[in-house]
């Protein structure tokens, strides 16, 4: 494990990332889009880990195409691949659009469900962890305000995830 001053570090999602997967092997990683990046995947890839995650639409490694909503409708997906990347780009409705890159999914599967969800984005929903479900409860009921001052942005989360910690017991 690396020591890390308090300085701005650049890829610090990456190092989270490759520092929390040292040592595995033969696992699929599931990342939010704070994390998910190509260059991430191939670090992973090259120590046999698989990663399916949310992309930024603001990625420069992301083609105009899976960005476009226009005259796509509702349900519909765009998928690019290379030989060991997909990318998916699904519209859960009218010009709003979800992006995920995957390292283990090689084939444009489809739901026969009524939403058509890609099988990248049913992984992904199956599998991601309490960040995103711990994010959608405080959400509800969060006690965060605007502010500048980065002491109460950190005190309005310790409350707000004390709050759902002493709901789950």
């Amino acid at each position: 494990m690396q020591v890390h001053t308090g300085k701005l570090e650049k890829n610090q999602g990456m190092r989270v990332v490759l520092d929390v997967t040292d040592g595995l092997r033969g696992h699929n990683v599931t990342c939010d889009n704070f994390f998910t990046s190509y260059e991430l995947s191939q670090q992973l890839l090259k120590r046999k880990i698989t990663m399916v995650g949310t992309v930024r639409k603001n990625k420069p490694e992301l083609h105009p195409a899976l960005l476009a909503t226009r005259g796509r409708e509702a349900f519909s997906s765009k998928f690019a691949f290379t030989p060991i990347t997909t990318l998916v780009s699904y519209l859960p409705k009218r010009n709003k659009n979800v992006v995920l890159l995957s390292t283990l999914h090689k084939t444009a599967e489809i739901s026969d469900c009524e939403d058509r969800k890609p099988a990248i984005i049913l992984d992904y929903n199956h599998n991601k962890g309490g960040v995103d479900n711990l994010d959608k409860v405080i959400g509800n009921y969060s006690c965060r305000r605007m502010t500048a001052r980065w002491p109460l942005v950190i005190f309005h989360n310790i409350i707000d995830v004390s709050s759902y910690n002493t709901f789950v017991i």
